[in-house]
Parts: C-alpha cells; structure tokens; sequence
C-alpha cells in the first residue's frame, strides 16, 4: 500500500495551480472533466509517479465547499493510498463500519471513497490501478508532464486532529497498518511514504494540514517560494497546506 495522491481543495483554483506549479516545479498534465459530477474543477500534476491534484468547487452545496468552511478556507482535503489487494481493503473497512461515499469499477482503475466522518482527517481513498504504474486519474499522458528538477514525489503527509493517537489509531483499522511514534507525531509507515498524525495547534479544526514532498533542488524550490510570497512565519503555505521539503 502506498501514497499514490494527495488532494487539495482551492476557493479559487487557477492562482493556487500556478503557485504550486512554479514553486514545486511541476506541470498539470490533467484536467479531468468527471470531477464536474460532484460540483467541482479539479488540475492534476505528477511529481515523480506520485500526483498533487487541487480541486475546487463550481456550484454551491459542494462537500468540498461544506469542507472549505469547516477549515476555514483552503486545506488538504483527500489522501489517496494504491492498494495491492483493494477487495480485502473494501471488506475490511465494511466490516469496521466505515461507509463507502463513491465507489467506481473501471477496466484500469478501481476506486472507493471513504466517509470522512467514519475515518476522520480526511476523505480516504482507497484505489488500484491496472497495471500497477499507470494511473488513470492524471490522464492518459501523464508520463509527459513530469517534471523532476525540483520535487521526485510526495514522501507523506501530516493530518492534524485534537486526538492526533486515536485518529492514527482509527486509521490503522482501516488500512491495517500498525501505528508508531516518532518525532512526538503518531504516524503510519507506508510502503514509500508516511501518514503523521499531529496536534491541531492552528484553530482550523481537524484535517491533511501538511504535505511532505521529495526534493531534488530545495534551494530552488525555497527561492520560488519566497519570489511567489509563499513563505509565512518560515513555512511555506500554498492552498491552505504547509509544505515541507527534503534535500
């Protein structure tokens, strides 16, 4: 099991692509035209194999709207993890109780939405992908659009809660992946990547509130952060989410 995408959700979408994009370095290879279903438009981007989407809301009475009121503007909003063997993690969640929001059944790609208000954090997606490497969510020429000379791929994320260990703990059921602590953050080790469960400490409530990405040029990418003024109190912040990078 592994972190194959992470979603953020945008009042406005455009300035909050065009942020990451020169900041991370990265290209959309997709807009994808099904998102229009649930009230939204969405921009994809690879980073490495992995992908950032940012979604934001066409009409009222959106969950991601609903979502976006909640934080109190922008945030991370949905951690999607590829799954070796999804039926066993579909029966699993159904037996813990967890309801399924969306579920879909496609030649190359097999997905299930989770309830955020059964798993909490976040909407957790559960996905896989024939074969193994494609990924039909960024559309069919992905492949084109990546871009490496700053970020190789995303590394995690952190979602933040007032009860950081039973929120892990919550998750470790669903995804039965055992809960450790480091860094005085709970957190889930993945196959590639890492979930950290931490204090909410900004009064924006529960939610993904960090991204961990790979970097292959940190100076770079911190300059354009700070010629874009993404950087707040020493963070960078783009769409609502931190974003923390690693040499």
């Amino acid at each position: 099991m592994r972190l194959r995408q992470v979603a953020l959700v945008a009042r406005d979408l455009d300035p909050v692509v065009e942020d990451l994009c020169a900041v991370l370095g990265v290209e959309v290879a997709f807009h994808d035209p099904a998102v229009g279903a649930f009230g939204l438009r969405n921009a994809v981007m690879p980073i490495g194999d992995t992908f950032l989407e940012v979604v934001s809301p066409v009409q009222p009475g959106t969950t991601a709207g609903r979502y976006m009121e909640r934080r109190k503007g922008d945030a991370g909003y949905m951690v999607i993890l590829q799954c070796d063997d999804l039926e066993a993690d579909r029966k699993r969640a159904a037996q813990l109780g967890v309801r399924v929001v969306w579920s879909i059944e496609l030649d190359d790609i097999s997905g299930t939405h989770l309830h955020p208000k059964d798993t909490g954090g976040a909407i957790l997606s559960l996905d896989a992908a024939r074969p193994p490497a494609s990924w039909r969510w960024a559309g069919p020429d992905w492949e084109k659009k990546v871009r490496t000379e700053v970020t190789q791929g995303i590394a995690g994320v952190e979602i933040q809660s007032s009860d950081p260990l039973g929120l892990a703990r919550r998750w470790s059921r669903i995804i039965d992946r055992p809960v450790r602590e480091s860094g005085g953050a709970s957190e889930i080790l993945l196959d590639d990547g890492v979930i950290r469960f931490v204090p909410e400490t900004d009064g924006r409530g529960e939610g993904v509130s960090t991204l961990l990405l790979k970097a292959s040029d940190r100076d770079r990418l911190l300059a354009a952060a700070k010629a874009r003024g993404r950087i707040h109190a020493s963070e960078i912040v783009i769409g609502g989410t931190r974003i923390v990078v690693h040499p």
